[in-house]
């Protein structure tokens, strides 16, 4: 089946809103970017940065400007028609603990569903140069230097593979860091504290699974249609399609690696 013709369009545009925001968000990246802390509880810890505010405020800015009729959804605004034919899912700085410590692995996110399903998205690293972009028809990594496709890595057993996931210790629960640490024991070498970035290592073929839990949709939405179109495939924690509230989910290159971790994954479904 081709694509609609919408398609195109709205890719193009997805590049523009991945430049503007960089636009806003890296002249903060390693600079006075105003940390607050969104958490009451405790000694809890969930900050927010200029960067995250002003990045989202630029993107819904040209959303309303291009295509009024359209949606929004983003971690610091809230919801703006979200039941819209097109609703646009935003994440300005998904990993701000990491652009917090002057670490280039935060992303932004921007996904695009149409009809209720994630069709379009892109993982933006502005820092590095890099937009990781695609749908079901294919994804691709834009730089300065170019375009190149994205196709993620295949045969690969999970004793052969590279696993992720952001923080193990803080994001999981009892029975979810069993799970991990189950997968973890099996698997040749696992790296932590990438967020969103370890997603677009394995559309690029570099990581073979990424595990995560207590996910909200402007964590995962971007990265499904990016997965898709390189080859891979975005689940929740019994192999099933991921819902769009997010919650646990693994991204994997192969449903072989995928169908493996799966024995221990699915003792700490939720």
């Amino acid at each position: 089946m081709s694509p609609p013709r919408w398609l195109a369009e709205l890719d193009a545009f997805l590049l523009d809103l991945n430049r503007a925001s960089a636009a806003v968000i890296l002249p903060l990246f390693r600079g006075e970017h105003g940390i607050e802390n969104k958490s009451a509880k405790g000694r809890a810890y969930d900050p927010v940065t200029l960067a995250d505010k002003g990045a989202e405020a630029e993107i819904r800015r040209l959303i309303a400007e291009r295509y009024p009729e359209h949606g929004v959804i983003g971690e610091e605004m809230g919801e703006d028609r979200p039941d819209a034919e097109f609703v646009w899912v935003l994440d300005p700085v998904d990993g701000t603990r990491a652009f917090v410590a002057g670490l280039p692995v935060w992303t932004t996110l921007i996904g695009l569903r149409f009809e209720g399903q994630p069709v379009l998205g892109s993982i933006g690293q502005p820092n590095l140069g890099e937009i990781f972009i695609g749908h079901a028809g294919g994804s691709r990594l834009v730089t300065p230097a170019g375009e190149r496709p994205l196709k993620v890595r295949k045969g690969v057993t999970l004793g052969e593979a590279i696993i992720a996931t952001t923080d193990a210790e803080g994001c999981f629960n009892g029975a979810e860091l069993a799970a991990w640490r189950q997968v973890r024991a099996a698997a040749r070498l696992a790296r932590m504290g990438c967020d969103a970035y370890a997603y677009a290592m394995v559309a690029a073929g570099t990581l073979d699974l990424v595990l995560e839990a207590g996910l909200k949709s402007w964590d995962v939405e971007a990265a499904v249609p990016v997965l898709a179109g390189a080859g891979g495939l975005v689940t929740d924690w019994r192999g099933e399609p991921i819902g769009r509230e997010g919650g646990q989910m693994a991204i994997a290159g192969d449903r072989a690696v995928l169908d493996e971790a799966l024995v221990a994954l699915k003792r700490a479904a939720q």
